[in-house]
């Protein structure tokens, strides 16, 4: 997230109480970390702001399609905005893309710093080694359970490492200029903080990491 314009964003927001945000469909204050931002865009449509960056006031909806559905159904936006606005058609499903997008792209600028290796055997020997390097491994969300089980296995002997399923061997591909990708690590870092952060955004609208891979 941009932070110099995320901040000037917020300054007409509502719902704003300090670094915490009010969703319009809940009620319930938490980070915005975990929310997502929506502002009305032309012909008063309602446009999502996932990376904080759109000008205007800001009304805050939990990183969630069910919240979002809610908030459209029950006409929440237009409350809160004293304004009659449309949101478009599965405007959860934008989000959805838009935070695999995000998440897309803060893979890409890991592999672009060296900071994540990939394939079994890589990520295998990374985490074997165990030096507390890493802070994410990512597993195809149609990866096969052999090979999976047994990287998840390590992440949790060792853990303190996040694991993210969300993605598909062709989602997670897209970072790295490769047709799939099944297995990825990440090292520790401010990019995989951010990478975690988003996939959890994400996990609003998706499986984050399904319970059956043992990761917990």
């Amino acid at each position: 997230m941009t932070r110099g314009r995320g901040q000037a964003a917020k300054v007409e927001d509502e719902g704003v109480e300090g670094p915490l945000r009010r969703c319009i469909a809940t009620g319930e204050v938490q980070s915005p970390g975990r929310m997502v931002r929506f502002v009305v865009g032309p012909e008063n449509i309602v446009v999502p702001d996932v990376a904080l960056k759109l000008p205007g006031r800001g009304f805050w909806v939990t990183a969630s399609r069910e919240a979002i559905v809610r908030a459209c159904e029950r006409g929440l936006f237009s409350k809160a905005a004293k304004a009659s606005v449309k949101c478009p058609p599965d405007l959860g499903g934008q989000v959805e893309q838009l935070l695999v997008r995000r998440c897309i792209d803060h893979l890409g600028l890991a592999r672009r710093a060296g900071l994540c290796v990939i394939g079994y055997a890589q990520v295998e020997e990374a985490l074997r080694a165990r030096d507390g390097r890493f802070a994410a491994l990512v597993e195809a969300s149609d990866s096969g359970p052999a090979d999976r089980n047994k990287l998840v296995t390590y992440a949790r002997k060792i853990g303190g490492i996040a694991v993210i399923g969300c993605l598909s061997q062709t989602e997670i591909g897209l970072a790295f200029g490769r047709e799939n990708v099944v297995h990825a690590a990440l090292s520790s870092g401010a990019l995989a903080t951010r990478f975690v952060a988003e996939a959890e955004r994400l996990g609003g609208f998706r499986v984050l990491c399904p319970p059956d891979w043992g990761a917990a």
